[in-house]
């Protein structure tokens, strides 16, 4: 039996199975956790590194060799039928993760690898309780859109791959969000990328393009395996290598293509956290309650207010609307064209909160800059600071406007509420300009 390879595997190897490490709800990525790496095409990642202050590892990549070298071999246990866990489909599901096992679809893949994964993750149980915490709000919207497209539920755990749930994670090839799509890939399935907002971020707007993308892989390949694959390598490099196969005879199946590492790694940790959702106490690791229930909601957003005006309607922290709407890179929404998300149990109250507040919602206006104007000008004029109009703006205290730009100038003396959520957005990342070379015409 497999699952006796493992669970001897793990005894001799002393490994902390049941240690466990409290974490915050909600809390990022931290600079001890390598960030993923996007693919060439769709959203990927690289292997995920665990955090190295947590006293539960020592910070190697998820899924390598140790550096004392390869994994010792699995100890020869007796093959024997496996328990497979019973689920009363008469009740309803006690809560998401016994949903998501109901709708487990896909082939399961059996092999070693899926079972280094798995000791991979579980030898770091803090780094699981981080991850799965941050997967609370989301979750249960993601499978309520895989089961209404008819698709996998274990594809719920795909951002535990892609980005450990964290909507602000950033590769060094630009992936970005749970899903981590390129700037390119997230183009072609329409998630808007301006100065103002990444809906790459969206959990909404990027889950839905993430299961548009896997949809129309698995449609072409006709195999769940092939599409996580051209998922994470692109589609282009799939349909490459099934080619080569074809041509030289060998298997057309995800086991036999020569692919990279990483995708090589791609579907045994995908089947290592599914192995580990289905029995959470066979390995000694105890999954986060996450409710049955739908967590948040979408609601239009009224033209020109803030991040910190809005949570205030909801009556909710910043920092908790900034947490579900990490799409917006300014503190301000400025034509209210984004829809915004809310506790769901909160939407009635900011809907009322906003019918009180009458025009006085709206904080903000566009503005066209004039020849003579400058920020110092323009603060003076609508009684605000340079350092706020620039914030808000996302422009230097120190530019020189250009005639006919479009700027956001406070409507009333409140400007400082914008500042508020400013404090609050996490710095967007910077990345250094590739050098770009011109290819010799022949």
């Amino acid at each position: 039996m497999r699952r006796l390879r493992l669970l001897a595997l793990m005894l001799c190897l002393a490994l902390p199975l049941t240690a466990r490490a409290g974490t915050g709800a909600g809390g990022e990525i931290g600079e001890s956790e390598a960030m993923p790496t996007a693919a060439p095409e769709a959203g990927q990642t690289v292997a995920l590194t665990a955090p190295a202050d947590q006293g539960d590892g020592p910070g190697e990549v998820i899924g390598s060799d140790r550096t004392s070298g390869a994994m010792p071999p699995a100890l020869d246990v007796p093959e024997l039928l496996p328990w497979v866990p019973t689920i009363d489909l008469t009740n309803d599901a006690i809560d998401v993760w016994d949903r998501i096992r109901r709708g487990f679809g896909m082939p399961d893949l059996v092999s070693e690898e899926v079972d280094r994964q798995e000791i991979a993750y579980l030898s770091h149980p803090a780094y699981l309780d981080r991850a799965f915490a941050r997967a609370r709000p989301f979750l249960f919207h993601i499978v309520a859109e895989l089961e209404a497209r008819g698709m996998p539920t274990e594809l719920a755990l795909l951002p535990m791959v892609e980005s450990a749930f964290n909507p602000r994670a950033y590769s060094r090839s630009r992936a970005a969000g749970l899903w981590q799509f390129i700037p390119s890939t997230g183009r072609l399935f329409k998630l808007e990328q301006n100065a103002w907002v990444d809906e790459r971020r969206d959990v909404v707007a990027s889950t839905d393009a993430a299961l548009d993308y896997l949809q129309y892989v698995y449609e072409r390949h006709g195999d769940w395996h092939l599409a996580l694959a051209s998922y994470n390598w692109g589609e282009g490099a799939v349909a490459r290598a099934l080619r080569k196969n074809r041509d030289a005879g060998k298997p057309m199946e995800y086991a036999h293509l020569k692919m990279p590492s990483e995708t090589r790694l791609y579907v045994p940790k995908l089947q290592a956290l599914k192995n580990i959702v289905a029995q959470p106490e066979l390995f000694g690791f105890e999954l986060p309650y996450v409710a049955n229930k739908t967590h948040f909601a979408t609601i239009d957003s009224p033209p020109g207010i803030d991040l910190a005006t809005a949570a205030g309607f909801a009556d909710i922290t910043i920092e908790e609307f900034v947490e579900l709407n990490p799409a917006f890179k300014r503190p301000v929404i400025p034509d209210g064209t984004q829809p915004i998300v809310l506790p769901a149990d909160r939407v009635d109250t900011f809907r009322a909160n906003l019918a009180l507040s009458g025009d006085a919602a709206t904080r903000w206006r566009s503005y066209s800059v004039r020849k003579s104007d400058t920020l110092s000008t323009l603060a003076s004029r609508f009684g605000s600071s340079p350092t706020v109009l620039a914030e808000v703006n996302g422009i230097s205290a120190q530019s020189r406007l250009r005639p006919g730009t479009t700027l956001l100038v406070p409507v009333g003396d409140d400007a400082e509420s914008a500042m508020r959520a400013a404090r609050v957005l996490p710095d967007e990342p910077k990345f250094k300009k590739r050098k770009r070379y011109r290819r010799r015409s022949r």
